[in-house]
């Protein structure tokens, strides 16, 4: 089980970074292997949940046996699942296939009563909430990133003013996300003492950044490419800190049926928490690494440059959605997938790119219509003027255009809209969006078959 998350889920902590050229491939495994089993060990807690959300109820599993087919059938299903949707190139939440093990094997093992439905619609609902919430926030951050550096005229001044506030927001979001996040499982902290640790984090990196950026701003090329360079550090330590996180939150998904199958042996009886022997720990830490660096490099591909293209910017918009999102959904009591989250946000990056290319094709479209008849040299001066135009100059040229087209129409809205349809460009693969989106929706009832099977199985062989 171990091996599989490591192979499945921590691609998304380090897949836009690494398909945003920011990190290599062989960098981007030392580093989430690293900081994943320092997540584990350091703040991985000494207590687990045995029943992951609290989606079967303990109590009503008398029979300590039962209780330790229910959760071997529970890990083996999860892991099962994990391994064939990495084959299948499908990024899944491994919360997701071991809440499935769990409920499969506990509806076999004490029937339908046994389940908590209204967590598992809580848990139905995180499928929508996440990616939507984790999409349009890295969208959101990306639009704000072209308004305000990659549009203007003179982008290197635009970065100096903006990429410090944005690396600040960033350590914030980050710094908070940790201490929630990363580090409850040793030290409780309230939104409000996060938020405030994050905003002390965020002060001093700000006035770091913006030195740095100031001394080496003007060596860049005036370029997107030249602006990009300046996300790749951030990006790095984003990878990283995403992967301590998720080594401190995920490996109970890992440990947790282990340390209640040890505690049911070692005290005789079923129970809600279970210690965590450092033993299962190491289980847990070693096996995420290793299935990170024997089997991770097919899925960080599939989120890191197979969806969409990323750069640096898109991936930095990416890392943001996934920390803020998980801070957000925390205070409005949301369920969130961190899966579910990263992912979302990559599609959600795709699809405002698709947006913003169709419309710019379908306007120069327009544009070269509006200009029928009139000679090259004049097409070519507008359409130069327009694209070396700020937002607020094209908007002008625009209202212009249309001024004189309403007094001597050149083209319908009719014809407009169909421009729009004709230069309407995929920058996301709809092929990986539907396999994925499948592949998010039978998670939990395969992970649930698989288990129930398992259940019955293991159960045949062990009664006399």
């Amino acid at each position: 089980m171990a091996m599989n998350i490591g192979a499945n889920d921590v691609a998304n902590n380090v897949g836009p970074a690494v398909g945003s050229r920011a990190m290599t491939l062989g960098g981007a495994i030392a580093i989430a292997a690293i900081f994943e089993a320092a997540g584990a060990l350091i703040a991985g807690g000494e207590v687990v949940s045995t029943i992951k959300g609290g989606i079967i109820n303990p109590a009503t599993i008398g029979d300590v046996d039962t209780f330790i087919w229910l959760m071997t059938a529970a890990l083996l299903a999860g892991a099962l699942w994990l391994n064939i949707a990495t084959a299948l190139g499908a990024p899944v939440s491994t919360t997701h296939s071991i809440v499935g093990g769990v409920l499969g094997a506990g509806i076999a093992a004490g029937g339908f009563g046994i389940a908590n439905w209204s967590t598992m619609g809580k848990i139905a609902a995180s499928w929508v909430i996440s990616p939507v919430l984790g999409g349009l926030i890295a969208a959101t951050f990306l639009y704000i990133i072209k308004r305000t550096i990659t549009y203007q005229p003179r982008m290197r001044q635009a970065a100096r003013k903006v990429v410090p506030l944005l690396v600040a927001l960033m350590a914030w979001a980050f710094a908070t996300y940790l201490v929630m996040k990363g580090l409850k499982h040793i030290w409780k902290v309230g939104f409000g003492g996060a938020a405030a640790i994050g905003l002390g984090v965020a002060v001093v990196v700000f006035t770091l950044v913006r030195k740095l950026v100031a001394r080496n701003a003007d060596a860049l090329p005036a370029s997107k490419e030249g602006i990009n360079r300046l996300f790749t550090v951030p990006l790095i330590f984003a990878a990283a800190l995403l992967s301590f996180a998720h080594g401190a939150n995920d490996v109970a998904n890992a440990v947790g049926p282990l340390a209640a199958i040890n505690e049911a042996i070692v005290h005789g009886g079923v129970v809600a928490k279970a210690g965590i022997p450092l033993w299962v720990m190491l289980v847990g830490a070693i096996g995420i690494s290793i299935g990170l660096a024997l089997y991770g490099p097919k899925l960080i591909r599939t989120v890191g440059s197979e969806i969409t293209e990323l750069d640096q910017m898109r991936a930095f918009c990416i890392a943001m959605a996934a920390a803020i999102t998980v801070i957000v959904a925390s205070q409005l009591g949301l369920p969130v997938s961190s899966t579910h989250i990263a992912v979302g946000a990559v599609f959600g990056v795709g699809f405002l790119r698709e947006y913003l290319k169709t419309n710019y094709s379908a306007m120069i479209a327009e544009i070269k219509a509006h200009h029928e008849g009139a000679g090259q040299a004049e097409v070519d001066a507008f359409l130069n003027a327009f694209t070396k135009g700020t937002i607020k100059e094209r908007g002008q040229m625009l209202r212009e255009l249309k001024q004189r087209s309403d007094q001597d129409p050149t083209i319908s809205k009719t014809e407009r809209k169909g421009l729009k349809r004709v230069y309407k460009t995929e920058l996301v693969k709809r092929t990986h969006l539907v396999r994925i989106i499948a592949a998010w929706l039978v998670t939990v009832p395969i992970s649930a078959l698989i288990a129930a099977f398992l259940y019955f199985t293991v159960r045949g062989m062990m009664l006399p």
